[in-house]
């Protein structure tokens, strides 16, 4: 099978920067990037690998900066669109945008046309993976995994659950029949080429104890899948929480006394957490993921990044409650908030966070989210001069760090040179 080597600026991580510090990151000016059947097989000098592989198709990105494609570890695809819809807090906007709309995805034809939209978006804006939520609907789950068979894309999906009378009727399924479209769809989809079932009770409010304890079950009988949830989005959801459950000690309780508690929960936003919370998520091993523009846009507060150091986090986009398909801008939004809270993060943090980082959270970090051989080749290249304020920045720089950041800050899907998705190009 045919080699590729492309070649450009390349920057690879070892391991967390924010936990072993810059000697994490490796980077070489004039280096390149071996794939074949859909796998890194060597990164190294430009020369030393032209030399190694004669025989390779090349293509020469120039100054272009080659990473891991970005990894979304968040995101609903059936809100691609009503994004940026105006004015709204968590249940207000939840209630007059986004149930509205996800009661059209009973129809697959609707589906499937806004599955491949959402895609062809993350893939222009540089995201190789995402971990979707779908609507209660089985076809919507359907829709994605087919679209992202169709791209050869590494995607995460469930179908939401909810069958409280806090969801609207249209949107509401039971106990039994979440369990059992669930697991149907497992049994159809979780494994198959490059895809992940994800078990989705969509947040505590809008599931009853019994829809809970239902897909507790399901998910103690495939321990291997992930689950994901929501968990302390804004403070009155968090009353909201408390009216509905008055016997749990706390949010994350109404999970855990329904065996929706593990090592492979992924808990959004999780931006108002008590001690204990924190105490039983790291007992566990849970992995908490961060959506920072949506956390502004909807009015929720700010994430600590400190809890890197107890937990796994991964980075997010949260559309469409968040604001951009972007990881750049999702990366921009990370720093800013993360100044908000006193904390300066670096490039190589926010980078490692929208690849490695975000890999490691969906615990796939063994097969994408690096530059390293046996990973699968999912790559974006960056223009490190998309426009004409990136440019002038990045002119002035005296490391790759202070290169790379104008692009983090300011970048959009211009930036955006080529994307690799298991070693095949996308952009002609």
């Amino acid at each position: 099978m045919t080699q590729r080597l492309i070649l450009g600026q390349t920057l690879a991580f070892d391991g967390d920067p924010a936990a072993l510090g810059l000697a994490a990151a490796r980077h070489m000016t004039q280096g390149g990037v071996v794939m074949q059947a859909g796998k890194i097989t060597a990164i190294g000098a430009a020369d030393a690998l032209r030399a190694a592989h004669p025989d390779a198709a090349i293509t020469d990105h120039g100054q272009g900066l080659i990473l891991p494609g970005f990894v979304d570890a968040h995101a609903h695809y059936p809100q691609t669109a009503i994004i940026a819809s105006w004015g709204k807090r968590l249940i207000d906007w939840l209630n007059s945008y986004t149930f509205p709309e996800e009661a059209r995805f009973a129809d697959p034809a609707y589906a499937a046309q806004i599955a491949a939209r959402y895609l062809d978006l993350l893939l222009s804006n540089g995201t190789t993976t995402v971990a979707s939520y779908c609507t209660i609907h089985p076809q919507s789950v359907d829709a994605i995994f087919s679209a992202a068979q169709t791209r050869g894309m590494r995607v995460l999906a469930g179908k939401t659950c909810m069958d409280r009378d806090t969801a609207p009727a249209f949107l509401r399924d039971t106990a039994q029949s979440a369990y059992d479209d669930s697991r149907a769809l497992l049994a159809r989809w979780h494994g198959v080429d490059r895809l992940s079932y994800i078990i989705t009770p969509r947040f505590s409010p809008t599931s009853t104890p019994a829809q809970l304890s239902a897909l507790g079950t399901l998910w103690a009988e495939n321990p291997d899948c992930l689950m994901q949830t929501h968990l302390s989005e804004q403070t009155d959801e968090i009353a909201w929480v408390r009216s509905l459950y008055p016997q749990a000690r706390d949010y994350l309780d109404t999970y855990e006394a329904h065996g929706l508690l593990g090592a492979n929960g992924l808990y959004g936003h999780a931006i108002h957490l008590a001690p204990r919370e924190i105490d039983r998520l790291a007992e566990v091993g849970a992995a908490l993921v961060h959506c920072p523009t949506s956390n502004s846009f909807i009015g929720s507060g700010l994430f600590d990044m400190g809890l890197r150091d107890r937990l796994r986090v991964g980075l997010a986009t949260d559309t469409g409650g968040g604001s951009s398909f972007s990881m750049l801008r999702t990366m921009a939004a990370a720093y800013e908030i993360a100044q908000l809270r006193g904390m300066a993060l670096h490039p190589a943090e926010l980078l490692w966070l929208a690849t490695g980082g975000s890999a490691k959270s969906l615990r796939l970090e063994t097969k994408i989210g690096r530059l390293a051989p046996g990973h699968e080749a999912d790559l974006v290249v960056l223009d490190l001069a998309s426009t004409q304020a990136i440019a002038q920045a990045s002119a002035r720089a005296e490391d790759i760090w202070q290169a790379v950041f104008p692009t983090i800050m300011m970048g959009d899907d211009r930036a955006i040179a080529q994307v690799y998705v298991a070693g095949k190009p996308i952009k002609a």
